[in-house]
């Protein structure tokens, strides 16, 4: 007879020891012999951790006397059950050939929590969900996989809960559900929610399949884009609209229909759905009044909560720590006096002085703090009358029009070119970089007169993307203009700042 073994993996603040405490005391409770260990990870992302329990499927009461040897660690294509709470640290179990096909049931959450790895590629470094799944199914008897992330804030609890209640549904436990609710139950404070959370894991691992795809919107009223494009576009408008206003969604959907009437029908709207893609995250820019507005909202400050494992009766304090500086404030005045005040902090740079920011630490769970983001919040509307509006608009103007007039000619230089939003992203200096490299891509590469065919033209603009999301400097960009003879990008001035030195580093003395 084998023990029963789990292998369970967690991030950090996850309460993954809750759960193999729980799973402890439910077989104990059971009446079968139990041993459980934890195995800390590194910090991925808040740090993650796996815990192993074995289980020995034959009560105590009938061993007669006799105790069973159980082990400390999982043995590669010996575990049972491997549940987790995030679908890369899945993947990451399932590399290291804990899961077997012949043996092991696995039950995980199909959310995402990106690690610093995923999060430092300039474009896009996200590891391919569905991909993910698709391993986890080929290395596993049974695969059940839904949103336990969206379970738990449902249920207002944390996901070690949910992943109880998965745990019980697996049938691989040799004991029933009423046993893990009595342990849930007699937990203490906070086991209502934990009962609720265990009671939508329970549920959503009942069925062994894979995670549905999340609902896709309404398409009814986007039917004049072709199917592969209706669900990006839906998104795209949703979140202009949520930016500014139905008209800034409309705005958004003409662009989109230019776009796509120079696409034509060729190719199923495949440049079409990469342009409304980049487009909407462009013109959803990073600004004061956006970030005001994510930081007040109810959704922000309950995640905060659950986050830090609160209850109803526990007192957060939330405090912001920003420093806006003087291309943030300037972004809402109006174009011209917007240029004075971001050339006079030049100059003041050019003198060797630091950029002028404020330092701001902001209790936004206290009425100050908070009403003070909010009235900023409330600036959306000034936003149309900014420097940064109108700067941002002609930027994505001028790309838009040069993915426009290339699709016509050739629709794979369009389509490069479309690819090419990829470059803009993030916020301050890191968006600002991105959009120098574009712009210098649209001057150079974008006329096609340059280069022998169509083919070689789109291979140029490919070859200049990659290299521009390949290191922050842009050496890679300008190497790779040059290669194609074109000229690197103007080198951008430096001020020289001086720093007086302190009367002790000039005697050689210490501090």
């Amino acid at each position: 007879m084998k023990p029963i073994c789990i292998l369970v993996g967690a991030l950090g603040g996850e309460g993954g020891g809750v759960l193999a405490q729980w799973l402890i005391e439910a077989a104990t409770e059971a009446g079968y012999a139990t041993q459980g260990t934890s195995i800390p990870g590194v910090a991925q992302r808040t740090g993650a951790t796996t815990y192993y329990v074995e289980i020995f499927p034959v009560p105590v009461a009938k061993l007669g006397g006799r105790a069973p040897v159980l082990s400390l660690y999982p043995v590669p294509g010996a575990v049972d059950l491997v549940v987790a709470s995030e679908l890369l640290e899945t993947g990451r179990i399932v590399a290291a050939g804990m899961a077997s096909r012949e043996r092991t049931t696995v039950v995980t959450s199909t959310s995402r929590t990106l690690t610093t790895a995923e999060k430092m590629v300039m474009g896009d470094g996200r590891f391919d969900s569905q991909r993910l799944l698709e391993v986890a199914r080929k290395h596993s008897r049974a695969l059940a996989a839904f949103d336990m992330n969206a379970a738990a804030a449902r249920a207002n609890t944390v996901v070690s809960a949910v992943m109880f209640g998965a745990v019980a549904a697996s049938g691989v436990l040799p004991f029933g559900r009423d046993v893990c609710e009595r342990i849930v139950r007699a937990s203490g404070r906070g086991a209502d929610a934990s009962l609720a959370g265990f009671a939508a894991g329970f549920e959503g691992s009942q069925d062994v399949v894979q995670a549905a795809a999340p609902a896709a919107p309404a398409r009814d009223a986007f039917s004049e884009f072709p199917p592969s494009v209706r669900e990006i576009v839906a998104l795209g408008h949703a979140r202009t609209v949520e930016f500014q206003d139905a008209a800034y969604g409309e705005l958004y959907l003409t662009r989109v229909r230019r776009v796509l009437a120079a696409e034509g029908a060729a190719h199923d709207g495949a440049l079409t759905r990469e342009a409304a893609r980049f487009l909407a995250l462009w013109m959803c820019f990073d600004d004061v009044v956006r970030v005001a507005d994510l930081k007040t909202r109810a959704s922000r400050i309950q995640r905060v909560r659950r986050e830090v494992g609160a209850a109803d009766e526990d007192v957060v304090r939330i405090v912001d720590h920003m420093k806006p500086g003087v291309p943030e404030f300037a972004g809402l005045l109006p174009s011209a006096l917007a240029t004075r005040l971001v050339r006079w902090d030049r100059s003041r740079q050019a003198r060797g002085k630091a950029p002028l920011a404020f330092a701001l630490k902001l209790r936004t769970d206290a009425i100050g703090g908070f009403l003070l983001l909010r009235m900023l919040a409330a600036c959306r509307g000034w936003r149309r009358r900014g420097g940064r509006f109108a700067q941002e608009q002609a930027l994505i103007e001028s790309w838009l029009a040069a993915v426009i007039a290339a699709a016509q000619n050739d629709w794979n230089v369009g389509n490069e070119l479309a690819l090419c939003g990829r470059l803009v992203k993030g916020y301050g200096a890191t968006n600002e970089r991105g959009k120098h490299n574009l712009a210098h891509i649209l001057r150079e590469l974008a006329p096609g007169g340059r280069f022998a065919n169509p083919a070689a033209h789109a291979a140029a603009i490919r070859e200049a993307r990659v290299a521009a999301l390949a290191d922050e400097g842009g050496k890679a960009l300008d190497q790779a203009l040059v290669a194609h003879g074109l000229p690197a990008r103007p080198v951008v001035a430096q001020p020289v700042r001086w720093v007086r030195k302190s009367a002790a580093t000039r005697t050689g003395t210490d501090a």
